[in-house]
């Protein structure tokens, strides 16, 4: 997928940093705290930070925690990855997604500060996040590590108002260790002497990895569960914890999942920003929080176009096997309300465990179309994955791209109309919302 900036300005200096710098993933920290110290610590400088890691649902929580704190009135900076369109996504300066002219500049800032030095393009691009939010004002920050946690670039922030860990799932195994407990020592990385650590709901191995890494960093433990609680009921989220008992409505983001992800944004303000979050903008913001390729609803756009009538088309950038499980669960979900043939359309990459997120689905899916993704993203190619479908017991095929999967499906006419899901690669996720049309803003 080539750049997603202009052919000139930050476009030609994204694809400068591009060649320069390896893309390969190198975790270390040493080559931030030297870009740090270049150009006057604005790490230092921020408003107060909410720093993010997990395996999954860091983005959807951070968008309720945005939605909460603008709900209140409060200008909030955000540093999320990757983008699924543009690179601008990546960075919202005070509630706006970055210009391309602030980006031009706060890049060349950058790169005349690294002076040619060994880094690798996240760094920078963290190191042109973090400059931007230190020279423009805001209430608060909420930052997402990129991978693990404890060598990633984010994690020169030295004191955070509160670390938050989401759920942490087997991934990324070549770079985290093969082990759940290995990935959340990682994760745990963040955790800072004796600021608020905020655990969502995590496997038994994970939690004791991190109440030991809290332990040691003196660091006061929100744990999911133990000194928070959340819950559906009554078509509504019910969260408690030591203070009380808010009653609110269900998120509009789709999946029971969503639940986890808006009670452990509401602790995470409730034990770091608590002054900043009246309770009226817990439930204004769980009703406005929106964040693109997470169960994201088509209902128009080029792509939708090509779908067989009367269909519904889901996107979802879901990947490994947690987010299979959750994928399947909302599928479930649906089907109770009303059924549909569920079609499956899929690509992932190389790296990821087809098995482990597609065996979810066994038994819930009645035919499943697999693509590559498309772009230089190192995708498996379909043939595999199709392969690995139909070891699962799913009857698959496969397409060249997802419009020909969906022109397939509509030659070939169900009754009722399928439910197609689009799910297994950010990445693809993201050409999917360009190809339609759909905006990002």
């Amino acid at each position: 997928m080539a750049l997603p900036l202009s052919a000139t300005g930050p476009g030609r200096i994204l694809e400068r940093l591009a060649a320069l710098h390896p893309k390969k993933i190198d975790l270390s920290l040493s080559r931030m705290e030297r870009l740090m110290a270049a150009l006057g610590h604005p790490e230092r400088r921020l408003p107060p930070v909410i720093h993010v890691a997990g395996t999954n649902g860091k983005g959807s929580t951070i968008a309720f925690m945005r939605a909460m704190l603008e709900a209140a009135g409060r200008s909030v900076h955000v540093y999320t990855s990757p983008h699924l369109v543009r690179f601008n996504e990546r960075i919202r300066v005070a509630g706006r997604l970055v210009t391309d002219d602030a980006l031009s500049d706060a890049l060349d800032r950058v790169e005349a500060a690294n002076d040619g030095g060994p880094i690798t393009f996240f760094e920078v691009t963290t190191a042109v996040a973090l400059h931007l939010f230190c020279e423009h004002p805001a209430d608060a920050v909420l930052l997402e590590v990129g991978l693990g946690g404890r060598l990633d670039a984010t994690n020169v922030v030295e004191q955070p108002a509160a670390s938050v860990i989401c759920p942490v799932s087997i991934d990324h195994v070549d770079y985290l260790g093969p082990t759940v407990a290995d990935i959340a020592g990682e994760k745990a990385g963040i955790i800072k002497r004796r600021m608020p650590a905020v655990v969502g709901a995590q496997p038994p191995e994970a939690l004791a990895v991190i109440e030991r890494a809290a332990a040691r960093a003196l660091a006061p433990l929100h744990v999911r569960g133990e000194h928070w609680h959340v819950h559906g009921e009554a078509g509504r989220l019910v969260y408690t914890d030591e203070d009380g008992l808010l009653d609110l409505p269900r998120p509009r983001l789709m999946g029971p999942h969503q639940l986890d992800n808006a009670g452990l944004a509401v602790a995470a303000l409730r034990a770091g920003l608590r002054p900043l979050v009246p309770s009226t903008a817990y439930e204004d913001g769980i009703q406005q929080a929106d964040w693109p390729a997470r169960l994201q609803r088509l209902s128009s756009g080029a792509l939708f176009a090509r779908a067989p009538d009367g269909a519904e088309l889901w996107l979802d950038g879901g990947h490994n096997a947690a987010g299979g499980a959750a994928l399947a669960h909302a599928m479930c979900e649906l089907e109770e309300r009303y059924s549909r043939p569920l079609v499956l359309i899929i690509g992932m990459l190389g790296t990821k465990d087809v098995a482990g997120f597609l065996a979810p689905f066994a038994g819930l899916v009645r035919a499943a179309v697999a693509v590559p993704v498309p772009g230089d993203h190192h995708g498996r190619p379909p043939e595999d994955v199709a392969e690995a479908a139909r070891t699962l017991g799913l009857a698959c095929t496969v397409a060249p791209d997802v419009g020909a999967a969906l022109e397939g499906l509509a030659a070939h006419p169900m009754d009722p109309p399928p439910r197609v899901l689009i799910a297994g690669s950010l990445h693809l996720a993201g050409a999917v919302l360009d190809a339609n049309g759909t905006p990002i803003t």
